[in-house]
């Protein structure tokens, strides 16, 4: 048995995962205090990396540091988003439906936009630091997938720092957990709402960032990214962001020594086997719904 080929695939499937982890974080977080299931979660994201691409294209800004611009951007973006189109719906009788299906057609108009302004060309998220490797002993790690990495790790400890610390942070774990005395308490409901929606899409322009560190992408790109999405979220449990962690991490390995071992066309129906026999064994996830 090749341990070294083991090790590494094993590195770079935690690598992998940690960027799936970060781009999920929002999208349990929208569906676990929302209820709402935002089917332009990717997009968003794939926005976020056409933004940095550009940045770097055009102004030779590092993708790292353009999240400067980009994160609160998309917040904005996301906030105006939610004022116009998705506090209305928060009224439905149902709004997982009213959402899914809202959410669907901004995805249609983003991708769109994407196709008008950047063409269907794939794009390739090149930096100065690209085609180097730190080596440790017999095992290699590239620059950008470090860098996606790590810029996930801090994505996802600040999340949940900012959730566990901060005041509007607790008043976002209150609506999920009990609205009712929330709301008794002074929470503003739809302003939680409003920022919940805001954090989401801007922690998902961080992950798209971060996935175009590994692939490449154009605009359609996104359909992959949610399957991806829904896979983890529903994995480590909606709302739970250490459990939406974990579960990118375990999707990420299973999917690196699959890849390692295994012929490509193997590794989704694996993947996706074991996500059914976690449904079966765990329909809520691996982590109970907490954020």
């Amino acid at each position: 048995m090749n341990w070294v080929l083991i090790l590494q695939s094993l590195a770079s499937g935690i690598m992998m995962g940690a960027v799936y982890a970060l781009l999920g974080v929002g999208f349990s977080l929208t569906w676990g205090v929302m209820k709402v299931i935002n089917i332009s979660h990717a997009t968003f994201g794939l926005l976020g990396a056409f933004l940095a691409y550009s940045l770097l294209q055009f102004w030779g800004l590092d993708p790292i540091l353009s999240l400067a611009l980009t994160v609160p951007a998309l917040f904005i973006m996301a906030c105006l988003v939610y004022r116009t189109l998705i506090s209305p719906i928060m009224r439905s009788k149902d709004i997982i439906v009213s959402s899914m299906i809202l959410t669907f057609g901004i995805a249609i108009i983003l991708e769109n936009l994407m196709l008008l302004v950047w063409s269907p060309d794939p794009r390739l998220m090149t930096t100065s630091y690209t085609s180097k490797v730190l080596l440790v002993g017999p095992l290699y790690f590239q620059y950008p997938k470090l860098a996606g990495f790590l810029m996930s790790a801090a994505g996802i400890a600040a999340i949940h720092l900012f959730l566990k610390r901060t005041f509007t942070g607790k008043a976002v774990r209150a609506a999920w957990q009990q609205p009712e005395a929330a709301q008794l308490y002074g929470v503003n409901l739809n302003r939680i709402s409003m920022i919940t929606f805001g954090l989401a899409i801007s922690s998902a322009a961080a992950g798209g960032t971060a996935m175009a560190f590994l692939y490449s992408f154009d605009p359609h790109t996104h359909n992959l990214w949610l399957i991806y999405l829904f896979l983890v979220v529903i994995v480590g449990g909606v709302g739970n962001i250490i459990g939406t962690a974990v579960g990118g991490l375990l999707i990420g390995v299973i999917t690196g020594l699959s890849l390692a071992f295994l012929p490509y066309q193997w590794v989704n129906m694996l993947t996706f086997g074991l996500l059914m026999i976690i449904l079966i064994v765990k329909p809520q996830g691996l982590f109970r719904g907490e954020v």
